[in-house]
Formats: structure tokens, C-alpha cells, sequence
């Protein structure tokens, strides 16, 4: 068994369902919640799973970073709407040598961690997940869980399988997650914008859940559009994507179970959305590097006057 301690910031949809399955395979973890801090620490987690429905009645829940433990494993799942929080959130740990593994969306988020942590590793983690949080303290997983990871380099130059990328492989693999490890951490999260931009952008902008867009054969060529723009953003990174990538994520799709995405959950409850982090930035890096992406670009403006309302 592992002694290796995990903090977990941001404990929702994503971090919630990821650290009670570490938990539950006896893993030490710690989880930093906000709103719903009194009702975890009184009445624990709940995880509703296809995979199996389990109770943590207890947990070690903080509402103060200040007041957790320095963690070896630093697990940020926030929503990258919350990233002007982590000068104040990740210098705690820092202090610790932990290492910080990312599980949140978009590109470049690595790089920003990178220059509050300093000289510690930071590792950047793409989840192919459907996960809601559908209560205090309760969360509905309904579908896939396969987590890619990578070491994040400067400049996300492309590296190697580090020993420590191994170990915490095999620590998620030990709570039944599936784990793929990458030596090209950017083109990982380029592959997995292929996913995000057409059905979080979509979903909001027509409001309708994943099946819906699949069955439509119009809005289906046009999650396939989009798809190619984000190919063709990767490309302008020297990252290539082949079409096969494209035809496996429809078919993902096609026989995912109906989804209402993140994203429309967020615009639904009128939360902010995470535009930037998932749209602006691979816009402007595609834009610096002279290829337009049109749609991609109509997409992010929609969203942008929406969000605003």
C-alpha cells in the first residue's frame, strides 16, 4: 500500500468522484470544499456509480488550506474560472516539495502553476470522464474515468515517463481509475480539446445534452467542423492529430450515455464558464501562429455574450 497523501482542491464533479475513489482504496486524502464544508465533514461523501454506488461517511474535509496537511500529491480539480485563487491556494503546499497534478480543461495552465510552485514538479491530467455533482456532498458518475497524464516541461517541450508519474499511476490504477500516461503533455490537451470545444461550446449555445447533437445530422457535421479547427490548432503547435482521433471521439460519443456537458451545467446554474481557459486561449495560440480558426472564433464570441448575461 502507498503512504503517499493526497490534497484535493476543488472537491466537485471531478474532484470529489477522483478523491472518494482514492479514498475508498485507502489512500490517505484530504479535501479543501467550500460551500458544502459542513455537510461533507458531518455527513461524509456519496458516490452514485454504473461501476458501484459507495458511501466515505467520514472524510478529512477543511474549509482553510492553511489548516490542511502539506500533501505529497496536490490534485487540482477547480474550475479554471477559480485560477485567479491559487497564488493564495498553492504557495501552502509549495512548501512541502508536493508535487501538482492539474485536472482541469484548456491549455496553458501548467505553465501558470508552474510560476507560483517554482522548481516543483507539476504534471498536467486530461479525465475523459462524465461526473455531476448532483448535492452537497454527492456525486453522480455516470460514464467513462480514464485519466491522461503527463509531466509537464517548460515551454511543453516533450519529455519522458518520470518515476514519480509512474508511482501516482499506479495509485489511481490501485482505486480503479484507468490512466494513460503521455511523454507530450500538449498534445494531450489538445486531443482532448477535440472533445471539449464542439460539445461544451454546442451545448450551451443550442442547449441540448450530447445525444441530442449527435442525432441532429447538422449539428453533427458541425461538432465534426469543429473538431478539424482544434486539429488544426494543434498543428500550428507542431502537434498532430490524425483523423482516426476525430472518428474514435464521435463514436465515444455516439454510444456515450446522454450528457448534459460541464459547461451547460455551469451556464444552467449560472455559474461563470470557463470560456478562456477552453476557447480564448488555443484561439490566440492558433491566431499568433497565423491560422485562423472561424468557427472556433464564432463560437467563443456566442459564448462570451452569454456568459456576460
Amino acid at each position: 500500500m502507498t503512504n503517499r497523501s493526497y490534497a484535493i482542491i476543488g472537491t466537485g464533479a471531478l474532484g470529489g468522484f477522483y478523491g472518494a475513489r482514492l479514498q475508498q482504496a485507502g489512500l490517505d486524502v484530504h479535501f479543501l470544499l467550500r460551500s458544502d464544508y459542513d455537510y461533507v465533514k458531518q455527513h461524509g461523501l456519496v458516490i452514485e456509480s454504473p461501476e458501484g454506488d459507495f458511501t466515505l461517511p467520514q472524510v478529512n474535509a477543511y474549509n482553510d488550506v492553511n489548516q490542511m496537511p502539506k500533501c505529497d500529491v496536490v490534485v487540482l480539480a477547480l474550475k479554471t474560472t477559480k485560477n485567479h485563487l491559487l497564488s493564495e491556494l498553492l504557495p501552502h503546499f509549495a512548501q512541502n516539495n508536493s508535487i501538482f497534478l492539474i485536472l482541469q480543461n484548456g491549455l496553458g495552465i501548467e505553465t501558470k502553476v508552474a510560476e507560483i510552485v517554482g522548481d516543483r514538479q507539476v504534471m498536467g491530467g486530461l479525465c475523459f470522464v462524465c461526473s455531476n455533482k448532483v448535492g452537497p456532498g454527492n456525486i453522480h458518475h455516470l460514464d467513462y474515468g480514464t485519466i491522461t497524464i503527463g509531466e509537464y516541461f517548460a515551454q511543453y517541450q516533450t519529455g519522458q515517463i518520470t518515476d514519480s508519474l509512474n508511482k501516482i499511476a499506479a495509485d489511481f490504477e490501485l482505486a480503479g481509475i484507468p490512466i494513460i500516461m503521455t511523454e507530450d503533455l500538449l498534445l494531450a490537451r489538445w486531443k482532448k480539446l477535440v472533445w471539449n470545444i464542439p460539445y461544451n461550446g454546442l451545448s450551451v449555445v443550442l442547449d441540448a445534452r450530447t445525444d441530442r447533437l449527435m442525432a441532429n445530422p447538422d449539428t453533427r457535421i458541425l461538432v465534426e467542423e469543429l473538431m478539424r479547427e482544434v486539429v488544426a490548432g494543434a498543428k500550428s503547435c507542431d502537434r498532430i492529430i490524425p483523423d482516426s482521433f476525430i472518428h474514435n471521439m464521435l463514436d465515444y460519443t455516439d454510444k456515450m450515455k446522454p450528457y448534459r456537458t460541464s459547461m451547460k451545467l455551469d451556464y444552467d446554474e449560472k455559474r461563470s464558464l470557463e470560456v478562456e481557459a477552453i476557447f480564448g486561449t488555443p484561439l490566440r495560440i492558433a491566431q499568433e501562429a497565423g491560422i485562423n480558426l472561424p468557427k472556433i472564433g464564432m463560437l467563443y464570441r456566442q459564448l462570451k455574450f452569454l456568459d456576460m448575461r
